[in-house]
């Protein structure tokens, strides 16, 4: 991504974007921004638009689609499990075939490069939980990890202190763990 801002925006208002997958995930990118901060993970289905339009017209009028419309449509799930650790949950998941690939969005704390020389050694996962909280470089950001059944990945990047569509990172690396952790739920 260049560091010049994308003023650029599509009819619907969102920056354009080079793949249908790159797409869904500013999407719901934006949508989770209209809900504001600190708030559990959510899981998203992507559904290729065309067929959706095929398979359930009435849901398909019920989410809008026009009929010119393609690309995926995201469909949020139900809320995730409380107390359930994330790498848990996503074990259990397995996706109809009408699904053709899927997203999350979550919140975390992240640190610049270089923050490693710093951490505690021999430290606790609770001890550097809570070193990350209190460090004074730590970066709240809201990662939307989306992939396809086919093992194409996508990042959105929304960092705290920079709250706008506009400055949001993409890229299909961004967070290699999560977006792997994504795909194994299609295995």
């Amino acid at each position: 991504m260049s560091d010049a801002p994308n003023t650029a925006a599509t009819a619907d208002g969102l920056p354009p974007a080079a793949t249908p997958l790159t797409r869904a995930a500013l999407e719901i990118d934006e949508y989770a921004s209209t809900l504001g901060w600190d708030l559990p993970a959510r899981l998203f289905a992507l559904v290729d638009s065309a067929k959706l339009r095929r398979s359930d017209p009435k849901l398909a009028k019920q989410l809008g689609l026009s009929e010119e419309e393609a690309g995926l449509t995201p469909v949020e799930q139900d809320e995730l499990p409380a107390g359930m650790e994330l790498d848990k949950f996503l074990g259990t998941i397995a996706w109809p075939d009408m699904v053709a690939g899927c997203a999350l969005v979550v919140e975390r704390l992240m640190l610049p490069p270089g923050a490693e020389q710093t951490r505690p050694k021999n430290a606790t996962e609770a001890q550097l939980a809570d070193w990350v909280a209190n460090h004074p470089a730590r970066e709240e950001v809201r990662i939307t990890a989306a992939v396809l059944r086919d093992g194409k990945k996508e990042t959105a990047l929304r960092l705290r202190s920079k709250d706008i569509a506009r400055e949001v990172l993409t890229g299909p690396d961004l967070v290699p763990g999560l977006t792997e952790a994504l795909l194994a739920t299609f295995a």
